[in-house]
């Protein structure tokens, strides 16, 4: 078995680094104070092509294996969780039903823009009342001779305040449980479609997370994304990448967590040595270690097992479980290495602790993908 990344995947994340070292890191710390959508470095994004890396040539992306687009996710993630998380929306949930269900018109006007940087998509599922219950949300779809009539409220949703159109998850059939949900097209100006109030949170501040308000909002038939019936299992058709790519991001503030714990511990000087050469310290920093290695395994063997089209969501699950949780490891592990300065706001321990906990969220909380993995495995 070849555990290595190709010549050229070496090269590409190479790149990423370069630019997010000389261009991300240095403002992610006043990105995350200000809590500004990061509009400079997302359009940049854009210009070197990374929201096209997992679409074909045909449509205006690179072509790019998934694999490549986790290691683009995990070096950006290195830098700046919150633009991480912006771009990853665009470049995968907020783009792709577009991509596979949309039409010429809509792929030509708002896809291959967004995938230049021009435009924004994101994905608009969750609700105030129903998150992992998916199947219970209740912004409806009512369907006539004219098309389309959505109601309903979102909740969480990532750059809502800039998006230019939305993939919005509606029950047609509101009896049918999962079965009845199904996808929509909605386009910023749309009439009685309107961003509400903004979620300020913990972490990935520069990441913008509003609700959105759907009254009466008129679409065509056009609009519906794939055939009635079938929003949650084309649904099921991402959600593999969906985990795997959170999983990325994840490996990305580890390995700046861990990173930034080594340095202050060779620079931090207690009863005479640094205190890298305590073992407590030094046993700490290789436990994490370890783990993030662990968990770069399973996240690139999923990646991987994407490229060879046959999505594996028991291993997709446990990448997600368990690099979210090394994650939050590293990130606690160094605010501890810290001391008191991980408590400062003028150190990056404290962000990475922050941003850390958005992780355990999107793409299945930890408890729920236990379960999943459970059901898999035959329990």
């Amino acid at each position: 078995m070849d555990f290595h990344f190709s010549e050229e995947q070496e090269l590409f994340r190479k790149a990423v680094r370069d630019f997010v070292a000389n261009e991300v890191a240095p403002v992610a710390a006043q990105l995350d104070e200000r809590e500004e959508f990061p509009v400079a470095l997302f359009k940049k994004c854009g210009q070197l092509g990374y929201f096209g890396l997992r679409y074909p040539e045909s449509v205006g992306g690179l072509g790019a294996d998934f694999t490549t687009f986790c290691l683009m996710a995990e070096e950006i993630a290195r830098g700046s969780l919150s633009l991480a998380a912006a771009v990853s929306m665009q470049c995968l949930m907020g783009t792709d039903f577009v991509y596979r269900f949309g039409t010429d018109d809509h792929k030509k006007r708002l896809l291959e823009p967004a995938l230049r940087g021009e435009k924004l998509g994101t994905i608009a599922m969750t609700e105030p009342d129903f998150g992992s219950d998916l199947g219970g949300i209740t912004t409806r779809a009512i369907k006539d001779d004219k098309g389309w009539m959505l109601n309903g409220r979102k909740m969480w949703i990532t750059s809502a305040t800039v998006a230019d159109f939305f993939t919005v998850a509606a029950k047609t059939d509101p009896d049918a449980g999962f079965k009845g949900i199904d996808m929509f097209l909605v386009e910023k100006g749309t009439k009685g479609l309107s961003v509400g109030k903004r979620i300020h949170k913990l972490g990935v501040r520069a990441s913008e997370t509003s609700e959105l308000i759907l009254e009466d909002v008129r679409l065509p038939h056009e609009n519906l994304l794939g055939q009635q019936g079938t929003g949650f299992k084309n649904l099921g058709g991402i959600l593999a990448e969906i985990r795997t790519m959170t999983g990325a991001l994840a490996l990305g503030l580890a390995a700046a967590a861990i990173e930034s714990s080594i340095k202050y511990a060779h620079d931090r000087v207690q009863f005479g040595k640094p205190i890298a050469a305590y073992q407590a310290i030094a046993h700490k920093i290789a436990q994490v270690g370890t783990e993030i290695e662990a968990a770069r395994g399973l996240v690139y063997r999923a990646a991987w097992l994407v490229d060879q089209k046959t999505p594996d969501m028991k291993l997709s699950s446990m990448a997600k479980l368990f690099s979210t949780e090394v994650a939050n490891k590293a990130a606690d592990e160094c605010t501890r290495i810290f001391g008191s300065y991980g408590f400062a706001m003028e150190y990056e321990a404290q962000r990475y602790f922050r941003d850390a906990r958005f992780l355990l969220y999107g793409g299945g909380t930890s408890e729920i993908l236990r379960g999943i993995i459970a059901k898999e495995m035959g329990v």
